[in-house]
């Protein structure tokens, strides 16, 4: 990136120099940073943080378990500690921190606790499901949810939306066919397509009558959706599936059931998962071993196997379930982070990271090739093993990573870049713009099945991966390229009329406006350019009083009142930073009081604390807590800001600054 520093091709006038005091502030906690996120560095060369989302993953974990009948009385009561943890002190469970009471996940929370052993008279309970009762009970719970309550037999499978595993046959140009779905609902789709026909029933060891609003009319009729609406279509094609699945021919029917099982097996991973996360190796596993596969066969011992891996073993003796695994998008974050912090891009941590980087490159096909079927692979994925899915964002970051080390094999690294290159070129979507991990994945029909009813189902375009596409773009010469510049035009016209960008995958226009103005200056546009400077005017409207920046996860509900609104974090003020100093406000009031509260809330060790979530998964409905976050983005705003600029390669000096009288020294790294 190339950031203008100095006021100069139309920035503010406030980009002057910071002061001698912030300057060495900053760089005493560019040290003590560094410090702490390289003795977080495995002995491979790859970083890993917590990714903390919420109590469902431990429940349907415990569920899982009994389904299968291989519960473990030592996992059961550390999940259990977990979970308990968790509740809030009206008996609820929330999906972030901070955040309102959410039916679904107290509902699989309290279940999970009763398999537990909690009596449902306990206080902790019976708060639990008096709030249950009071908003709906079992009958207002997400489908996702009532399908684990069919499992046991607490819900009827004739009361749930039907998916037929027929949908396996339908190819790629007729509507709804499975990869009008994002990989992450394919990969859950297919599976559940399979039990959805099967409808099993393990009977539950206890009722959950306390869960009901009504005990004699427990599932009340739901209001139909008008017939001339997209919903009342889709209601009425729900109603004709329910007559199919009582007259489906046997032999159509075990045939797209033998489909989906080879489909699922088919995109097993080395690792035994199922894309990396953990909601598609569930339903695999539930799925296969409806279809006859016995628990000690291979498919499903890897996958069982896989599962184990997803939990995180904490010092109280809790055990908690990450959703997914996220080393490569954290080793290369760490990395550039270490990079624009000073470290020498031959450093041994930085070297060994790079190696390992270029080790988890994806040389094979995917998903992705239905719709790009003459892209050569290349690219790189969120996790230890995930070869069908490679992800837009992560390659464009680790390309942006390894440009900054000076890698001693620099023909392969050079190789691996150019691959990743020319099939992120390859991924551009119709509208120039690119989404997560598929082409041109923007039909809104799978949106309106009843059986959606949870969280994103489709992988369209998005601001925040376009901008870092953008980004390394420019980063490898190409900020002219025609491919490049139609990015750029489909970011400016998404812009909001505040100045604002929508962040798809961080919490939310604080993370979108951060990831995309550095991508705008980096390509080239002026710091004085219209639109960065109404996104200038909107940061520094939503400053809070202690100098950061934050924003809830609200906002992607209600914008107008949460957009740019919460508690300060150390990563979403690090986005805003970045965001400024692209813009030439490096001496600006703004930047000033965000860079003191970086300073001034750092601990002693090097870290800052972060309880909010502040990554997305589903915009509202499934949010993370990386907790890496809190380290990497802090550390690059701030080394940012210690250099004056955001250099595209590495070995770079730091920008002439007179207030800057000394250097903070490079750590080693860790033995």
């Amino acid at each position: 990136m190339t950031a203008t520093t100095d006021g100069s091709n139309g920035a503010a006038p406030g980009a002057d120099r910071p002061d001698r005091a912030l300057q060495r502030a900053a760089e005493e906690a560019v040290a003590r940073a560094t410090r702490n996120l390289l003795a977080r560095q495995d002995a491979a060369g790859w970083w890993k943080g917590d990714l903390e989302t919420n109590v469902t993953m431990d429940a349907e974990d415990l569920l899982l378990r009994q389904f299968l009948g291989i519960s473990d009385d030592t996992v059961t009561a550390a999940s259990a500690r977990f979970i308990r943890g968790e509740q809030r002190p009206d008996g609820t469970w929330a999906t972030f921190h901070g955040g309102p009471p959410e039916l679904s996940a107290t509902i699989e929370a309290y279940v999970a606790l009763r398999l537990a052993g909690d009596a449902p008279d306990a206080p902790h309970m019976s708060r639990a499901s008096a709030w249950i009762r009071a908003h709906g009970g079992l009958a207002a719970a997400r489908v996702f949810t009532r399908i684990w309550l069919a499992l046991f037999g607490w819900w009827r499978w004739e009361d749930l939306p039907e998916v037929p595993p027929e949908l396996v046959f339908l190819p790629r140009w007729v509507p709804l066919n499975i990869y009008d779905f994002g990989c992450w609902a394919r990969q859950t789709i297919v599976p559940l397509t399979v039990v959805s026909a099967l409808r099993p029933v393990r009977p539950a060891p206890f009722a959950l009558d306390e869960l009901h609003t009504d005990a004699r009319d427990p599932r009340p009729a739901r209001p139909q959706p008008p017939a001339l609406s997209w919903d009342g279509v889709f209601h009425r094609l729900d109603r004709a599936l329910r007559v199919y699945h009582r007259f489906a021919p046997r032999a159509v029917r075990r045939s797209a059931m033998d489909r989906a099982a080879r489909w699922i097996i088919e995109r097993q991973e080395h690792d035994g998962c199922w894309g990396g996360i953990q909601p598609p190796a569930v339903y695999s596993l539930i799925a296969l071993h409806l279809l006859g596969y016995e628990l000690d066969h291979p498919v499903m011992r890897a996958g069982l196997a896989s599962l184990d891996r997803f939990a995180v073993w904490r010092e109280d003796g809790a055990r908690m379930i990450e959703a997914c695994q996220s080393p490569v998008w954290d080793t290369c974050l760490a990395a550039i982070a270490l990079a624009d912090a000073g470290l020498p891009p031959d450093h041994p941590a930085l070297v060994k990271a790079g190696d390992w980087m270029i080790g988890e490159e994806i040389g094979r096909t995917g998903d992705w090739a239905v719709r790009r079927p003459g892209l050569a692979p290349g690219g790189w994925a969120f996790e230890f093993h995930n070869d069908n899915y490679p992800d837009i964002d992560d390659t464009a970051e680790v390309i942006l990573a390894l440009r900054r080390i000076h890698h001693p094999d620099r023909a392969r690294a050079e190789a691996a870049i150019d691959r990743g290159v020319s099939w992120t070129l390859g991924m551009q979507s119709r509208n120039g713009a690119w989404g997560a991990f598929d082409a041109d994945n923007t039909s809104t029909l799978p949106n309106r099945l009843p059986f959606c009813d949870f969280g994103e189902v489709i992988d369209p375009p998005s601001a925040d991966v376009t901008a870092h596409v953008v980004e390394m773009l420019a980063a490898e010469g190409r900020a002219q390229d025609p491919r490049t510049r139609r990015g750029v035009d489909w970011l400016l016209a998404e812009q909001e009329t505040s100045g604002a960008w929508f962040g798809r995958w961080g919490t939310n226009y604080v993370y979108g406006t951060g990831s995309v103005v550095p991508a705008l200056t980096a390509a080239g546009l002026a710091p004085g350019h219209p639109a960065i400077r109404k996104a200038v005017a909107w940061l520094e409207s939503v400053q809070n009083e202690d100098g950061g920046w934050g924003e809830d996860q609200r906002s992607y509900q209600d914008p107008g009142t949460w957009a740019g609104r919460g508690e300060s974090t150390a990563s979403q003020t690090a986005w805003a930073l970045l965001a400024l100093l692209a813009a030439g406000e490096r001496g600006g009031a703004a930047v000033s009081r965000g860079i003191r509260h970086l300073t001034t809330t750092q601990r002693p060790d090097g870290s800052w604390d972060e309880p909010h979530f502040t990554g997305t998964g589903f915009p509202w409905d499934f949010s993370i807590n990386y907790h890496l976050y809190r380290q990497v983005f802090p550390l690059t705003a701030l080394g940012r800001y210690r250099y004056g600029e955001a250099p595209a390669v590495p070995g770079r000096t730091p920008a002439p600054d007179p207030a800057a009288t000394r250097s903070a020294p490079a750590p080693e790294a860790p033995a």
